[in-house]
């Protein structure tokens, strides 16, 4: 369970605290160093009863975690070595998508029950068909190739240390992604005046960022590294789910001191310890720790692509390659910077990575260069149709709109659900406005109140997942109706795969999955 804290301002402050786009370290040139059982709800659904509390309520503490790094200046290491992301799948279940389609034509399935795959926590599917899901430490997967259930033979990565799961998300044929949590760093009393996010990987000491301590090194502050962040898993040659790596590569497009081009990865173990998920451009600031969403990129240039929400903003992963972070904020009034958990992930119909938290909202069309992700200066490279903006119809800048899931429609309009404040269409003011128009929808349908999820299908619908009324859908004729023979009022997870001829929405709720067809 990820709490969230109040720990004073600074360069930023946040519910779960964040600097622009890209932060922590450097955006400058750098110089490259060779280093070497039971189901619990999704995070962000109301648990009701048990289950871990939910991350986007005030909890009796209000918004606020750590400081962030968002400076201009400092060295981060970087190496010009690693392979280029994406370019081995390392796979070998399942075929890639656009092939024979596996799965019951039949409009409704309940795959819960046709598959064995019972109550589970998260659900996701790849480009080779595979229907990967998650129900605690337990990974398994309904394969394309046979349809039956495999579960992991016990607890890999991450799991097996202990540490509480949260999402999966397919990715290339045969393989997928599994985000965990983590809490935020507090305040270390050892060193209560070193970022919380700053770990020393240098001995015997080192300066962080416009600093000018030199903070002696620990090794119990380098523990913090194994905490959160994504595991990787496979389809075997054999037909079995096996671990395939921790992801701590790096990759991110840099210059150095004199403007020449270089790949700068850093390192990825430090004494031991895997850095796993990291910032990007610093790779001492350890930010991305509790993943809170994620969303496969199932068609275009990017398929394969896998974003990752955080507490902190907005993860790619390629291969097992990564490149972190980018994220929507605010300011106020004394220059203090504001973002939130990410709990909303879309993609929209041409591609455009869709990003909502707590309290406000962004869109940018991706490079196809991994590398790029997290660079917001660049003319030409990562476009934001909206950079960072709120909807005043709704709320306050100051006040959490709770966003659970952000989509555009095949009619080119823009829908957010909140988890508490209901269904809003966004229309587009202009891209750098800090406020866009927001429309109410549904407001005469109680169950549209509380929202977890939504889904824009090939045939014009968005299906709106809620906490206490099932499944709905807005229609192409922006009628909102009730879907019937979806077992379950409490939707946790919506995943929809157009890739196919024809249209597969898994429903995952406190009941088990759904899978509807032709939408």
């Amino acid at each position: 369970m990820v709490n969230r804290r109040l720990l004073g301002l600074g360069v930023c402050v946040g519910a779960m605290v964040l600097s622009a786009w890209g932060c922590g370290g450097s955006d400058g040139p750098t110089t490259p160093i060779d280093d070497t059982d039971n189901v619990d709800p999704r995070p962000g659904v109301d648990a009701g009863t048990g289950g871990d509390t939910d991350a986007g309520t005030d909890a009796g503490t209000d918004a606020g975690t750590d400081i962030d790094a968002g400076t201009d200046a400092g060295t981060d290491a970087g190496t010009d070595a690693g392979t280029d992301a994406g370019t081995d799948a390392g796979t070998d279940g399942g075929t890639d998508a656009g092939t024979v389609d596996p799965w019951p034509a039949d409009p409704v399935t309940n795959y819960s029950d046709r598959y064995g795959i019972g109550r589970v926590k998260s659900v996701s599917v790849d480009l080779g068909k595979n229907i990967w899901v998650l129900d605690g430490d337990r990974i398994g997967v309904v394969r394309a190739d046979t349809q039956k259930l495999v579960w992991v033979g016990g607890p890999v990565g991450q799991a097996a240390e202990g540490q509480p799961s949260s999402v999966i998300c397919g990715g290339e044929a045969g393989r997928a992604y599994v985000g965990y949590y983590a809490d935020d760093l507090g305040v270390d009393p050892e060193w209560p005046d070193i970022h919380t996010n700053f770990i020393v990987t240098a001995k015997p000491c080192e300066i962080p960022v416009n600093e000018t301590t030199c903070f002696p090194f620990s090794p119990r502050r380098l523990q913090f590294y194994k905490q959160g962040d994504v595991d990787a898993v496979k389809l075997d040659a054999s037909g079995q789910v096996v671990l395939e790596g921790h992801i701590n590569q790096s990759r991110r497009a840099n210059k150095d001191a004199n403007g020449n081009p270089f790949i700068q990865t850093g390192p990825t173990v430090v004494d031991g310890v895997s850095l796993g998920i990291r910032n990007s451009n610093d790779h001492h600031f350890d930010e991305d720790r509790a993943m809170y969403s994620c969303t496969s990129v199932l068609r275009g240039p990017n398929k394969g692509d896998v974003f990752f929400g955080s507490n902190h903003g907005v993860t790619r992963i390629r291969g097992l390659t990564y490149n972190a972070h980018r994220h929507p904020v605010w300011f106020d009034a004394r220059g203090s910077q504001y973002a939130g958990y990410t709990y909303g992930l879309g993609i929209s119909p041409d591609g455009d990575v869709l990003i909502a938290n707590e309290w406000n909202f962004g869109i940018v069309t991706p490079d196809t260069k991994l590398e790029n992700w997290d660079d917001t200066t660049t003319a030409g490279i990562n476009p934001q149709k909206v950079k960072s903006s709120y909807l005043p119809e709704v709320n306050s800048q100051e006040t959490f709109d709770s966003w659970r899931g952000f989509q555009q429609t095949t009619d080119k309009k823009y829908y957010l659900g909140s988890k508490d404040l209901g269904l809003w269409e966004m229309t587009i003011l202009s891209a750098t406005n800090p406020f866009q128009k927001g429309t109410r929808v549904g407001a005469d349908v109680p169950a549209l109140g509380g929202i977890n999820a939504l889904a824009s299908t090939n045939d014009g619908s968005l299906f709106i997942g809620t906490n206490t009324g099932g499944l709905y859908r807005l229609t192409p004729s922006k009628t909102v109706e009730k879907v019937a023979d979806v077992r379950g009022n409490k939707v946790l997870q919506l995943v929809y795969d157009g890739s196919g001829t024809s249209g597969m929405l898994l429903v995952l709720t406190s009941e088990g999955l759904t899978v509807l067809r032709g939408h």
